[in-house]
């Protein structure tokens, strides 16, 4: 009798799969003014270690909650645990075991974490850059084979092996582990890199990247990086991140006839030790695609530590974006992000500006915008048109993949900013040193684990009008 009870209330008390709401039908028991909890229960974590999963929940047994206090706790709970992005669902459900007392059962749907791929896609900066100003042109796309494991050993650790040809033939390993200690607040991650191009972009005109190719097609340049990170989670919502990395880059004698200040040096060589500090905090719903919540990232990075390094500048850069949900289907997303460098010459190889990730203005997809000192405003209202999930177990009876969800969102954009060049550069001075925005509509789509497409038509300032397809959420 017991358990048919608990099961009666277990229905009027679940959380919703996706972090987004949390229904609270309660008219069919009697809602207590106050709340503790005995246990915390997990299941379908076959592979993900539990500590993991109890890492991102604030509740905590033996403690006493106000009942709304606890609904909202559970509904921020669920949230942290779906943005580990290890699962593809995430259900906790109170149940009551006295008038005041509850087990707490959280029900997780994992992801599949070993995803083998092939790589095919492009190597410049967008889609849009790829169709308009490479006219298509399918030498330059990447391919090769990738494999990602996203869950080592069920402690939420990070693998990525990657052998590329095509464009940029390179060879990439990435290793991370959130959490080295016992009281899981601090992590390291390693990662090495190589790469090489028979075509770079060597300057940039008329606010485009112009690329070169020498007559002979050789190796125009080679690129081999390593990097130690150190991570630091004091609370749930707040991330430090120092790095500390080595690069070293040679380039074909071709290349500095092309721009003799491509690494300010008269040299083909390049190399230099760095070092940066990243404060992090993320209180988004959902980090892939979010609704509600905030995100600010402060960074400062030094470029060359040791006097006989080849490079000598500090960059420092803030993200803040606010996310404001008014209901169910509606959201407004702001964002600002500025960027300097506190001299007023770079290597080409640290140009920054618009149309560099993650810096861009809708409209000015296929330009860059090149500077020492960068603003950008970049605000959405979507509105959402859909939210279903297809069984497809029929066709792919595999968990992890038989269900596939599409929300879709139709935004309204208007992005500004501004591009300081201290050196006035004269065929780049169309976009530089001046106001800039761009505006239109969009239509997201956001579908399996959590990819997002976005297809806009934007105008820029300059009243040029095109259509753009875009991955990635743009804040």
């Amino acid at each position: 009798m017991a358990l048919i009870c608990l099961v009666l209330i277990n229905k009027h008390t679940t959380l919703a799969q996706t972090p987004e709401t949390v229904p609270q039908d309660t008219t069919a028991l009697k809602i207590p003014k106050q709340v503790s909890v005995n246990n915390v229960f997990i299941i379908g974590n076959e592979k993900t270690r539990k500590n993991i999963i109890l890492r991102e929940m604030n509740v905590a047994p033996g403690i006493v909650y106000d009942w709304e206090e606890f609904l909202r706790i559970l509904k921020t709970d669920q949230q942290r645990i779906y943005n580990l992005q290890l699962f593809t669902s995430v259900e906790i459900t109170p149940l009551f075991v006295e008038d005041e007392e509850v087990e707490l059962l959280v029900s997780v749907k994992e992801r599949w974490y070993v995803i083998p791929s092939i790589i095919f896609d492009l190597a410049d900066r967008n889609f849009s850059e790829w169709w308009i100003n490479q006219n298509r042109d399918l030498s330059r796309v990447n391919y090769g084979l990738k494999l990602n494991h996203n869950n080592v050993g069920g402690r939420n650790e990070k693998l990525r092996v990657m052998g590329q040809l095509g464009f940029t033939q390179a060879f990439d390993l990435i290793y991370s582990i959130p959490y080295i200690d016992k009281e899981q607040e601090h992590g390291l991650a390693f990662r090495i890199n190589y790469n090489t191009n028979k075509t770079i972009a060597v300057k940039s005109a008329q606010n485009k990247q112009v690329f070169y190719t020498n007559e002979n097609e050789e190796i125009l340049r080679k690129n081999l990086g390593a990097s130690l990170q150190y991570t630091y989670r004091g609370n749930f919502y707040n991330f430090n991140y120092l790095t500390i990395g080595f690069s070293n880059t040679k380039v074909h004698e071709d290349v500095l006839t092309q721009n003799p200040n491509y690494f300010l040096n008269d040299s083909t060589r390049q190399k230099y030790f760095y070092a940066s500090y990243n404060f992090k905090h993320d209180r988004r719903d959902n980090i892939a695609y979010a609704t509600q919540g905030e995100l600010i990232n402060v960074g400062v990075t030094r470029y060359g530590l040791f006097t006989n390094d080849d490079v000598n500048e500090t960059e420092i850069s803030l993200i803040a974006n606010k996310y404001f949900r008014f209901s169910d289907k509606t959201h407004f997303v702001t964002g600002i992000s500025v960027s300097s460098y506190l001299s007023s010459r770079q290597p080409y190889t640290l140009v920054r500006g618009i149309g560099y990730a993650p810096d861009f203005i809708r409209g000015y997809e296929i330009n860059v915008i090149e500077g020492q000192q960068t603003f950008i405003h970049k605000n959405s209202f979507r509105y959402k048109l859909l939210d279903v999930a297809y069984d497809i177990s029929k066709l792919i009876p595999i968990e992890e993949f038989n269900t596939f969800p599409i929300r879709a969102y139709l935004s309204a954009n208007f992005d500004h900013g501004y591009v300081n060049d201290r050196n006035h550069i004269p065929e780049n001075a169309a976009l530089t040193n001046t106001y800039l925005y761009g505006y239109g509509l969009g239509l997201d789509l956001i579908t399996f684990y959590d990819q997002v497409i976005r297809f806009e038509y934007s105008v820029n300032s300059q009243q040029v009008g095109s259509f753009f397809i875009n991955i990635k959420a743009p804040l």
